[in-house]
């Protein structure tokens, strides 16, 4: 029987790297019920499309919350093994929405150490191209980078994925514990 996951795990990569998959296995090692966590909007078809393919593939178990903005309070007020899926959708939502996303990430923080059960964190990868050309984007993907390495330095596990495929980033293969 495969082992749970640790009490905090961040899993990171680009788009369709598999992501979303792989932090669901990692959470379905933990007893049922498992909450998700979604910070998605569905502002058009082709996003209702997405979120409700996600809702579809995950079996009967999960109990789904939508908290576009108030992520540290759910993840607060939950009492087992939780998915947050995605950070990077969380920190569109508070930079349109003009919010003080320092606090917020602070608040996130606090709310992942206090977490009674497994914690997996899902976010998109978006330093690893061109530097965008305009001041919003550059703005997200500084923001998305910061929110990453703090979780990152905080987390037990960290993987990224690569077609698929989880690149174990932290601990560092062959470490000891």
């Amino acid at each position: 029987m495969p082992q749970p996951p640790p009490r905090l795990t961040l899993v990171l990569g680009g788009a369709r790297s598999g992501k979303s998959l792989h932090a669901e296995a990692l959470i379905e090692t933990c007893p049922a019920p498992w909450l998700y966590l979604a910070t998605a909007q569905a502002w058009d078809d082709e996003m209702r499309d997405r979120i409700a393919l996600h809702r579809e593939r995950r079996p009967a178990g999960w109990i789904t919350r939508d908290v576009p903005m108030d992520l540290p309070e759910a993840v607060a007020a939950a009492t087992g093994p939780v998915l947050v899926d995605c950070l990077t959708l969380w920190l569109t939502n508070l930079i349109l929405s003009e919010a003080d996303v320092e606090a917020a990430t602070e608040a996130l923080l606090a709310a992942c150490a206090g977490a009674p059960g497994p914690v997996v964190l899902v976010g998109n990868e978006v330093g690893l191209g061109i530097v965008p050309d305009n001041a919003l984007a550059r703005r997200f993907r500084d923001v998305a980078g910061r929110l990453h390495q703090r979780l990152a330095r905080r987390a037990d596990h960290v993987v990224f994925m690569v077609a698929g495929l989880p690149m174990i980033v932290k601990p560092q293969p062959g470490a000891t514990s």
